[in-house]
C-alpha cells in the first residue's frame, strides 16, 4: 500500500479542494436526510395516534409514487397469479 502522504501529492491542490468540497456536500446531505427521515417517523406516528394504519399508509404512498400504467399492470399481473392458483 502506497504512504498516504505520497498518495497525497499524487492529486493536485485543485483536487484536493474539488474532493473537500464533494465531502462536505455529502456531510451537508447525509445531515439533511436525516432530519427528513425523522420528520417522517413523527408524521407517521401521528398518523398512528389518529388510528391510521401506517402499513397501509405507506402503501398508499408508494403507489401513488408510481406511474399510473405501471400500477395497473402491477395490479393485473396480481390478480392474474392469484386467479392462475385458484384464488386466495
Amino acid at each position: 500500500m502506497a504512504d498516504d502522504s505520497s498518495s497525497l501529492d499524487t492529486l493536485s491542490s485543485t483536487a484536493q479542494g474539488k474532493l473537500k468540497s464533494f465531502v462536505e456536500r455529502i456531510e451537508r446531505l447525509e445531515e439533511d436526510k436525516a432530519v427528513v427521515a425523522n420528520d417522517l417517523k413523527e408524521v407517521y406516528a401521528e398518523a398512528k395516534n389518529e388510528g391510521f394504519d401506517t402499513k397501509i399508509l405507506r402503501k398508499v404512498v408508494r403507489l401513488r409514487k408510481q406511474d399510473t400504467a405501471k400500477r395497473q399492470e402491477e395490479e393485473s399481473l396480481v390478480e392474474l397469479y392469484i386467479s392462475a392458483i385458484g384464488g386466495l
